[in-house]
């Protein structure tokens, strides 16, 4: 491994695999790859769970209540985030894009839907989409952010809520009736049993089929006033408008709130809530005025430009399995998500795949993804925020969970946590909440295990970073046993292959990389730091690792 590759991390030589020519030092320090949302390394935190940057930091708003065990604020922040990309935490874990809970204001008060008293610690219950809640942090915070994360290569997604309002407290009255809907409770029995109704009780929800235009609610005005910024918002509604053409219905308002961070911050994407709960068209507007936001910013900050991708978009369409392909089926209606804004959709299938042998998921997934999802991608995970049924939630198997969802093509999401195995079962909580603990940074400076397997996640992160085409190439089984199987990616002239073996015996061992390595190919084994040469179609490793990623020396 080249001191280039270590210093530059996601950099990567990029060596010719049809002639295996090593460029000149010169043409390596030019070089790096390139990123593609397809195979994306996502890193997803809960903003208040992961770490606090500013211990001290003055709130001015006031939440007293007492909560149920772990739906309270526990302190996180923007800055806690900020500080470790600046120590290269992410980086070391092949992170190239964060995404984290909104951060948007939040209702003041707690609520008690039959889990326990509960704040809005998870940024899913906006009040004021047009300012950053300070237990999060400030626009400051918001702008300090993506800047460490553009110098150090990463993209950063905002989590996004078009949707719903927080729910109605004491202290959070309900928006007008001509913003939203407080009744019937979706059924998901067809349609509009899912689109027009409410996702929960009290969860008041956006008229976003509405072309009516409505006044801004009065308690937002007062709201602005009180804070000595009603003219600014109301002359930049009035420029959004006059630009636009849209009407004044509710879903327009938002879609600029939501744009403004993009403008003024210049992140890279939203993850958007809630999708197949809002009609589509609202998608592609939200995603017309998400790329006009993007290049803009980019012509303001050119020198601040991380690449030519458009702006990302990924879904949230709540039991969308990889195997649906392009049309989400509500029973009376079918739409295709990907055809209104959207260029890639969370996966809720691995979960439930990852019981499979490695070659079936893998086979499944890259012929999936090059055909009936040619183009587009799909976001894999294995444990998330909201999923009561994750794999592994014991986390017995921390291993055979890095080596699924890093390696399984396809964009990665790893939820905070499950690369140093934090706990997902939480004595004394209620529903999701025991998937939402802090993040556990004691037990990975402290517990061996856990620095084993967190450093297990640190070398497949690292080399899905550096290659494409672990995450957006076509597969191939190589060998049957030892398993051995390819990736293969090719970008006009940017080209990546790897092959990986997996389940692989203890002591010296003979990986079959014929027909796709040459013989006398120099190897590097990322796994072992090792140099092999193939030989009679085959590469020869002598260690206890049960796994191989083999890559072209530089």
């Amino acid at each position: 491994m080249s001191i280039l590759s270590i210093l530059f991390g996601c950099k990567k030589v990029n060596t010719d695999p049809i002639s295996n020519k090593v460029p000149s030092k010169q043409e390596i320090e030019k070089k790096e790859v390139p990123f593609y949302w397809e195979g994306a390394n996502i890193y997803f935190l809960l903003t208040d769970r992961f770490n606090i940057g500013q211990p001290n930091k003055q709130l001015s708003i006031d939440r007293p209540d007492s909560t149920a065990v772990l739906r309270g604020f526990e302190g996180g922040d923007i800055a806690g985030i900020t500080n470790k990309i600046n120590e290269g935490y992410f980086t070391k874990l092949g992170i190239n894009a964060i995404w984290f809970t909104p951060i948007v204001e939040q209702i003041h008060g707690a609520t008690d839907e039959g889990t326990g008293n509960t704040y809005a610690y998870h940024g899913y219950w906006a009040k004021d989409w047009t300012a950053i809640d300070p237990q999060f942090g400030t626009k400051k915070d918001l702008n300090d952010l993506v800047k460490a994360a553009h110098a150090n290569g990463i993209r950063i997604l905002l989590d996004v809520v078009l949707n719903h309002t927080g729910p109605v407290t004491e202290i959070d009255p309900v928006w007008p009736e001509d913003w939203v809907r407080t009744e019937p409770t979706c059924d998901f029995s067809n349609y509009e049993n899912t689109t027009a109704c409410t996702l929960v009780n009290n969860l008041p929800d956006i008229l976003t089929e509405s072309d009516e235009p409505v006044e801004l609610p009065d308690a937002l005005l007062a709201k602005w006033k009180q804070e000595g910024r009603l003219s600014q918002e109301l002359d930049e509604l009035n420029l959004f408008f006059e630009r636009t053409g849209y009407p004044r219905a509710p879903r327009f308002y938002i879609i600029k709130w939501l744009t403004d961070y993009i403008h003024e911050f210049g992140v890279d994407g939203f993850r958007v809530d809630t999708v197949k709960h809002v009609n589509e068209n609202a998608w592609d507007e939200l995603q017309k005025e998400a790329e006009y936001a993007f290049e803009t910013w980019k012509k303001k900050h050119a020198d601040r430009v991380l690449d030519d991708n458009p702006f990302y978009m990924v879904g949230e369409v709540y039991n969308y399995g990889i195997s649906t392909g392009r049309g989400f089926d509500f029973g009376d209606k079918i739409v295709d998500y990907y055809d209104h804004g959207f260029t890639s959709l969370i996966n809720f299938e691995l979960k439930n795949d990852a019981n499979k042998e490695y070659e079936s998921i893998f086979k499944k997934y890259s012929s999936l993804l090059h055909s009936k999802l040619k183009g587009k991608s799909v976001v894999n995970y294995l444990t998330s925020h909201d999923d009561g049924s994750p794999f592994d939630k014991e986390r017995r198997r921390p291993f055979y969970a890095a080596n699924v969802l890093l390696l399984t093509p396809g964009a990665s999401q790893i939820y905070y946590g499950d690369e140093t195995s934090r706990p997902l079962i939480i004595e004394g909580t209620e529903g999701d909440a025991t998937l939402r603990s802090f993040m556990n940074w004691s037990d990975l400076d402290s517990l061996p295990k856990i620095k084993q397997i967190h450093q297990h996640w640190q070398i497949l992160g690292q080399f899905r970073a550096n290659h494409p085409a672990v995450g957006a190439g076509k597969h191939k089984r190589l060998a049957k046993s030892p398993y051995v199987f390819s990736r293969t990616f090719i970008d006009g002239e940017f080209k990546d292959k790897v092959a990986i073996g997996l389940g692989l015996p203890k002591g010296k061992k003979s990986l079959w990389v014929k027909g796709f390595f040459g013989d006398g190919t120099k190897l590097f084994d990322f796994y072992s730091k090792t140099e092999v040469v193939v030989k009679n179609g085959k590469v020869i490793l002598d260690n206890d690792n049960n796994i191989a990623l083999l890559e072209l020396a530089e």
